[in-house]
């Protein structure tokens, strides 16, 4: 919320590469930091223009498959926290991502070319004029014709309003439109004001380290006597079953044994009712 000396505002570009094939995570932290914002910023009621603006690019996958709680927490922080001076954008390709109780609260619109290629293209394009207050453009037809740099915008009056719909041609950014040079960045984050501040980091202890230390130390184990370890050394003699006990115990012996029995008594009766076989 810093401003320059000329009491133009600052524009802060968070860039996370280590996330950046996880954007959801992403959108998420902006959102928290976004609600954290709300329960600390004081009310300052309806200001000309706000002090901070958040922009979340690619909204769509903020609310990918976001649950009821979560929506409406989205809900209210958006409705509310513009009485505390912060704007916000969702940045996407068409309104139908963003769900219609968080579309209702935003009052600005800057809507870009759609493309109509496909008969669901189709179905995304009205559904996007629909969303527009009426105007005396044949939007559908506009959307789809406009070029590089131009776009319809609608924003609230004055009286909350919204006002009519314009077609725009936006002024070109005078920045670099890439990745800035490793050394231009460096000189920039030397000059920075906050480089004081913020270059050196910090790696705080953290809970885990903390809880680790106040654990009190586990007591260490009485040592045993050499007759103690001789009477367990006994005892376990004396449980462990022998050598034999093991063999005549074991599945296999059992196996065997039953074998030989049936074989046994097999013979056994062939002999009492005269069925023994005949010797060859």
């Amino acid at each position: 919320m810093r401003t320059a000396e000329d009491g133009r505002g600052v524009v802060s570009v968070l860039e996370l590469p280590a996330v950046q094939d996880r954007p959801l995570l992403f959108s998420t932290f902006l959102m928290w930091l976004l609600a954290d914002l709300f329960h600390d910023l004081p009310e300052i009621g309806d200001a000309d223009k706000p002090r901070l603006v958040f922009f979340f690019d690619e909204a769509h996958l903020l609310f990918d498959d976001a649950s009821e709680a979560f929506l409406d927490s989205i809900t209210q922080t958006v409705r509310l926290i513009r009485s505390k001076g912060v704007g916000v954008f969702f940045v996407t390709q068409t309104p139908k991502d963003v769900p219609g109780d968080v579309l209702a609260q935003l009052g600005n619109r800057v809507q870009h070319a759609l493309r109509a290629y496909t008969p669901d293209d189709h179905k995304a394009l009205r559904a996007t004029v629909q969303t527009f207050p009426k105007s005396a453009y044949d939007l559908e037809e506009l959307l789809t014709a406009l070029g590089t740099g131009e776009a319809v915008v609608t924003v609230l009056g004055e009286n909350g309003a919204p006002t009519p719909v314009a077609a725009t041609r936006l002024r070109a950014p005078e920045s670099l439109m890439g990745p800035v040079d490793a050394a231009e960045l460096d000189r920039a984050v030397r000059g920075s004001a906050l480089h004081r501040r913020y270059a050196q980091a910090v790696d705080r202890e953290s809970a885990y380290e903390r809880l680790s230390a106040a654990r009190p130390p586990e007591p260490a184990a009485p040592r045993r006597t050499q007759e103690t370890a001789r009477e367990t050394s006994r005892t376990a003699s004396r449980d462990e079953p022998s050598l034999v006990e093991q063999v005549v115990n074991s599945g296999m012996f059992r196996s065997l044994a039953r074998s030989v029995g049936t074989r046994i008594g097999r013979e056994i009766t062939r002999s009492l009712f005269g069925t023994a076989r005949r010797r060859r």
